[in-house]
């Protein structure tokens, strides 16, 4: 969500009536979420110039680790400098943080691309901003699950009821730091974790959204302590159940 949001910000920053505009002070400092997109605080530092120039040697983009070459244009700019400024600072301080670490296991091949293709400036935010919304799309549709066998038969589900509340095992990444809280395309998906999960003997999914509009569910070692919630459905392993009175 933050990069997303740090993109559509960059993509709005390089088409702006102004011309294309480069914050000189980048820094994760200057931003700030709101009602969940990105915002910058302090626009001091932004600047509409693009270095001048006389040639394509005069146009060397200039990082501590890593320099890009740039085109001279017709009109004695560096062709793309602002933009392509932001795009490299927006990777070396989010991408490279962010990125990597949560997404599902399908996807993380495509996000590693965008990581590789900004890294290298091979990408320009038009590109970044299309690879991303793919991966929006493939994330909220669930177009990204691998078809499997289906593993929801092994449930007995239970409508109305969840579990009492508490600290349980963790996972990661959990949007909760007392148990393994988890967003899930699909009850489907849900019961493919929890069998990936050797604690897992239950799970239940709530009305919780996440920004994406995909339900939370709850990853739980145990399934006993039962209390009605007309807004929840309990799945339990059918191994767990057998012999137990439900």
């Amino acid at each position: 969500q933050i990069c997303l949001s740090l993109v559509k910000l960059l993509f709005y920053l390089a088409h702006s009536p102004l011309g294309s505009i480069v914050l000189l002070d980048f820094q994760p400092r200057q931003f700030v979420m709101v009602d969940g997109n990105l915002k910058v605080t302090d626009m001091d530092d932004a600047s509409t110039e693009e270095l001048s120039c006389k040639e394509d040697n005069d146009c060397t983009l200039d990082f501590p680790t890593k320099s890009f070459p740039l085109k001279c244009s017709m009109v004695g700019k560096c062709e793309g400098i602002n933009e392509k400024k932001n795009l490299f600072n927006a990777y070396r301080y989010f991408f490279t943080y962010l990125l990597p670490h949560s997404a599902p296991p399908a996807l993380r091949p495509l996000l590693s691309d965008i990581l590789n293709a900004t890294g290298d400036l091979r990408y320009g935010i038009n590109e970044t901003l299309r690879a991303f919304e793919k991966v929006l799309h493939l994330y909220k549709s669930g177009l990204y699950l691998q078809k499997r066998p289906l593993l929801l038969k092994d449930y007995i589900s239970l409508k109305g009821f969840r579990t009492v509340e508490g600290e349980d095992y963790r996972c990661w990444p959990s949007y909760s730091h007392l148990g393994c809280l988890l967003s899930i395309h699909s009850a489907e998906e849900a019961a493919a974790i929890c069998n990936s999960q050797s604690q897992c003997q239950s799970f239940i999914v709530t009305q919780q959204r996440t920004w994406t509009g995909r339900p939370l569910a709850s990853f739980q070692s145990s399934w006993t302590d039962l209390i009605p919630d007309t807004n929840a459905v309990v799945y339990i392993k059918r191994s767990a159940s057998s012999g137990e009175r439900l």
